[in-house]
């Protein structure tokens, strides 16, 4: 078994979407970042990045690429998937969305869902939760919004 954990953190902005795990949110703010800024995604990209020992997504997928400017997180998610396919299987994905403001829990399964088809696997297999910095600091005073990730791969070797 291998583990890996990711973290990513955006600053909010207006005139973006607010993207997490795939799912667009209804908001005011959204994340500013070269890609859809979707923090989620990014962080489960790192850990699966990470547990398989490939470095991180920018390595990958850096910003001063144009290809990837503006482009949905899930076709990152889905190149990292390819990336290790060969060698690992995802076991579990365990994440958590830090953020002040909007509310999450009624976007959660979606994210679950859209995230398992992605990664093809159940989504019994993906686990998102949400939380507030309790209004400290800037995630708390509605500057930006983070995620960690911790993804668990076995070899197939």
């Amino acid at each position: 078994m291998r583990v890996g954990i990711g973290y990513d953190v955006h600053r909010l902005g207006e005139n973006r979407k607010l993207r997490l795990g795939g799912v667009t949110i209804p908001y005011e703010l959204g994340l500013i970042g070269h890609s859809d800024a979707d923090v989620l995604t990014h962080a489960i990209c790192d850990a699966m990045l990470g547990a398989a020992g490939l470095g991180d997504i920018g390595q990958h997928f850096p910003d001063t690429d144009a290809a990837y400017a503006g482009i949905d997180s899930l076709i990152l998610l889905s190149k990292v998937k390819a990336l290790i396919s060969a060698d690992y299987a995802i076991q579990n994905v365990d994440s958590t969305v830090i953020m002040q403001r909007p509310k999450l829990a009624p976007y959660i399964p979606a994210m679950r869902q859209r995230l398992a088809e992605t990664l093809g696997i159940s989504s019994n297999r993906v686990n998102v939760k949400a939380t507030t910095s309790e209004g400290l600091g800037f995630i708390g005073e509605g500057k930006a919004t983070a995620a960690e990730a911790i993804v668990c791969l076995t070899e197939l070797k």
